[in-house]
């Protein structure tokens, strides 16, 4: 039975030093933007993970529409993202600027990129402000949507 202390003690260790680290949130977020068209509303949420140090990867799932007719000629996105965030996975920061970029697909115009930046306030360890802005960019004859987004980000 005593050589399953050490093991165990690690292990506790192990989850000790994790528990200390910020290692992956979703989050839920609204903005407005515009494009070529006009004004709009942009919704979603998705989710990050750091991998390294700050550098991670996230996925979002997204809805950009006219703000007068959100439902009418409005764009479904999905995007796969790489980003840094400067002491993300430090608990003892509360604010945690991030830069981000990666791919994404719309229903309406294809595959493009998109990138952005913002910053986390976590007001507790497990839920956090979220704002930020992120621009997407599409073929060139196509309009470019770009908004700024307030969320709530949570572990």
């Amino acid at each position: 039975m005593r050589f399953m202390v050490i093991p165990v003690l690690l292990l506790a260790l192990t989850a000790a030093g994790y528990a200390q680290e910020r290692r992956g949130w979703g989050y839920g977020f609204a903005g407005a933007g515009g494009n070529s068209q006009g004004t709009s509303l942009h919704v979603g949420g998705g989710g990050e993970f750091l991998i390294v140090g700050g550098f991670g990867f996230g996925a979002e799932a997204a809805h950009f529409g006219s703000t007068s007719r959100f439902g009418d000629n409005s764009v479904g996105m999905l995007s796969a993202n790489v980003g840094y965030h400067f002491g993300g996975r430090d608990l003892s920061r509360k604010l945690v600027p991030f830069i981000a970029g990666g791919l994404s697909v719309a229903n309406a115009r294809g595959g493009g990129g998109n990138f952005g930046f913002g910053i986390h306030y976590w007001m507790h360890k497990r839920v956090g402000l979220r704002v930020e802005f992120r621009e997407h960019i599409f073929s060139s004859d196509s309009p470019y949507l770009h908004s700024f987004r307030i969320g709530i980000s949570f572990r």
